[in-house]
């Protein structure tokens, strides 16, 4: 299975798709499925499907230990990663919220690393992917999209984390909630 930890964007699709529409038509892009766009708190990689309870137990320590009670998250605003002019990834960034996140991360990636997995190898800024970058053919379109939005997609309230399976496809990944801890 392959794994990660995230916060879903639920009830966002909508805001996401018209985020999405000026990088549409832009050459080398992938957009993400707007139901499928979250904020990746750890990412885990292939992980045997008998570590999901220890992997359960260990998120629900990592809530705990942080008090992070549900709180509301903005999303808003456009970026690139690693730089605006060399895009390989979108993003939407959090207005709000973000401290609770990362405090959630933090927490998530002790747990995680005591359990073997390996350490994050950047530092953590809370986003939500909604395209991918495979070729530069239209990085003009989407740095003017950069610099001209700035995007507010609206709130949701975080009251839980997924531990999610992405399956690979022809079509691009599918994600799987495999377990839910609630904040």
């Amino acid at each position: 299975m392959r794994l990660f930890v995230s916060v879903a964007l639920d009830g966002l699709e909508d805001e996401i798709a018209a985020v999405q529409e000026p990088l549409a038509d832009a050459g080398g892009i992938r957009l993400t499925a707007p139901d499928q766009v979250h904020v990746t708190l750890k990412f885990l990689g292939d992980v045997d499907g008998s570590r999901v309870p220890d992997l359960t137990d260990a998120l629900e320590a990592a809530v705990e230990e942080t008090d992070v009670e549900p709180f509301t998250a903005e999303f808003g605003g456009l970026g690139a990663f690693p730089s605006d002019e060399y895009i390989r990834v979108v993003w939407v960034g959090v207005r709000e919220g973000s401290d609770d996140l990362t405090r959630l991360h933090e927490a998530i990636e002790r747990r995680t690393v005591e359990l073997g997995f390996d350490p994050a190898d950047h530092a953590f800024t809370p986003h939500a992917t909604v395209a991918r970058m495979d070729h530069a053919g239209g990085k003009e379109r989407v740095q003017r999209a950069l610099r001209e939005t700035d995007p507010t997609l609206g709130s949701r309230e975080v009251d839980s984390i997924g531990l999610t399976e992405s399956v690979l496809t022809d079509d691009g990944p599918e994600y799987t909630t495999v377990e839910r801890v609630e904040l």
